[in-house]
């Protein structure tokens, strides 16, 4: 029987190799489009409001998910698991904030939709992406929290995405970083089922 490290291993593995291809075929299409896409060929254009705004919803969902025991203890220690936690970070900030914010807001906001439901959209389809991290450990009450941490974060990250005047990268380093420090800790906490307690934090 696998250990938990060699699941979350695994599962972390998964994630960066999915996300990280379609990060690697997009930059295929064009690097200087890609980054111009992500924000990052103007970065300070969205504002201080925008960072700012970026930095709280980071210290906010790291704190939350700091209740989860494995978290609190993969925060900053150095490992295997946390090189893959690096990868997962860069790979779902920009692949997961391109797809659900930038691409789902803008494209909705084409087709007339009012703002309040472009973040709602982004946050609702956020939530159910997540609802995955239930299945790790065969929880309902797990999937359930993370849906609803999940959609809290979206809806953050969404109003992070329009303060920032809908430059994107706020968001992605506002979710690199978040990433960077609850991972692995927190596909630990699935696996071990410590999310079938009673915290908020889920998976970012």
């Amino acid at each position: 029987m696998l250990s938990s490290e060699k699941k979350a291993g695994f599962i972390l593995t998964a994630i960066a190799a999915s996300e990280g291809t379609w990060v690697y075929f997009s930059l295929a299409g064009g690097q200087q489009r890609f980054w111009r896409y992500m924000g990052f060929s103007n970065p300070w254009g969205a504002g201080a409001f925008g960072w700012v705004l970026a930095l709280l919803c980071t210290a906010f969902f790291v704190w939350s998910a700091m209740r989860l025991p494995s978290v609190r203890k993969h925060l900053i220690r150095l490992s295997w698991l946390k090189v893959l936690g690096l990868a997962v970070a860069g790979s779902a900030g920009l692949c997961e904030e391109a797809i659900f914010r930038k691409w789902l807001m803008d494209l909705l906001m084409k087709h007339g939709w009012l703002l309040p439901l472009q973040i709602g959209a982004s946050a609702l389809l956020f939530r159910l992406a997540h609802a995955v991290w239930g299945f790790f450990q065969g929880s309902l009450v797990t999937a359930l929290r993370a849906m609803l941490a999940t959609s809290i974060l979206g809806l953050m990250l969404a109003l992070v995405y329009v303060a920032s005047h809908r430059i994107l990268a706020p968001c992605i380093v506002a979710h690199f970083v978040t990433n960077l420090l609850i991972e692995p800790g927190l596909v630990l906490a699935a696996v071990r089922g410590e999310m079938s307690g009673k915290t908020f934090a889920a998976a970012a």
